[in-house]
């Protein structure tokens, strides 16, 4: 299974030479194997993915999107996604509850100039319920909820006897949630939202970020380690952290817990 990372960036996508390393898409990551595509979250980095998918295999595509949540900084690419304007591609977005008007409503006026029917594809929306499995062919999905403001999913993609954790956008709070531990035990490779400094999320540089449902990179090496996880890698960061800081962050994090890095966008895995 290999996995690329379009979009790496929380809260709101950025631009700038401090950020160019980094990448400043918002969240989007391509998991492929065998000729088959899943993507998880629909950030500005789809629109980034929807070119490359032309480019290289023509207008029309087939595939799924599973969405995390349905946050602007998770969905705002797909009404810029090139392949939904075809009438041959077949797209699937599944998430939780209230994707789909989510999705309708970011393409209706005043906010947006055309709607959803503009998107020519054939479009499936599909609501997940926590603690099920579901399989998409080549890829088995397993879906755990976890604590965000206005609920969110996680998940777990396994194929070619390999596994892959997408848990952006959670927060332990004061000890690590079961929930993300059981669900990543023994994975290859953990996802994991680091958009704090534990610093940053206790208020002791500026205000308490609790309650506002992230982790700090600290607690995702403290989840990496408890899992067992192989590689772990560290995503969603902060719109505000430049690409000096994140290798810096990436650099201590590496020496706590081996094969730790942090995302960027461009990056490739190959598990």
């Amino acid at each position: 299974m290999n996995v690329r990372f379009w979009g790496v960036r929380g809260s709101i996508a950025v631009s700038g030479g401090s950020f160019l390393r980094t990448g400043g898409n918002t969240t989007c990551i391509e998991l492929e194997h065998e000729g088959s595509r899943l993507v998880l979250d629909g950030g500005t980095g789809l629109q980034a993915l929807g070119s490359a998918l032309i480019a290289e295999h023509g207008p029309s595509t087939e595939l799924t999107v599973l969405f995390s949540h349905v946050h602007w900084d998770h969905i705002q690419g797909v009404p810029f996604f090139g392949p939904a304007f075809h009438p041959d591609s077949r797209i699937v977005f599944a998430g939780g509850p209230g994707v789909e008007e989510a999705l309708v409503r970011q393409m209706r006026p005043p906010t947006f100039p055309v709607g959803i029917e503009t998107l020519q594809a054939r479009l499936d929306f599909v609501e997940l319920p926590p603690r099920q499995t579901l399989r998409i062919d080549p890829f088995t999905v397993h879906v755990e909820a976890m604590s965000h403001p206005d609920g969110i999913l996680i998940y777990r993609i396994e194929a070619g006897e390999r596994s892959v954790v997408f848990a952006t956008d959670i927060e332990h709070g004061d000890t690590l949630d079961r929930r993300l531990l059981d669900l990543s035990c023994g994975a290859d490779l953990l996802i994991h939202d680091a958009q704090y400094t534990e610093g940053e999320y206790r208020g002791l540089t500026g205000p308490s970020r609790r309650g506002w449902g992230h982790s700090s990179w600290e607690q995702a090496v403290e989840a990496g380690r408890a899992a067992g996880v192989d590689r772990l890698a560290l995503f969603h960061h902060d719109p505000t952290r430049t690409d000096p800081q994140v290798a810096m962050i990436e650099s201590v994090a590496a020496q706590r817990l081996c094969g730790t890095f942090a995302a960027r966008e461009g990056c490739r895995v190959a598990l």
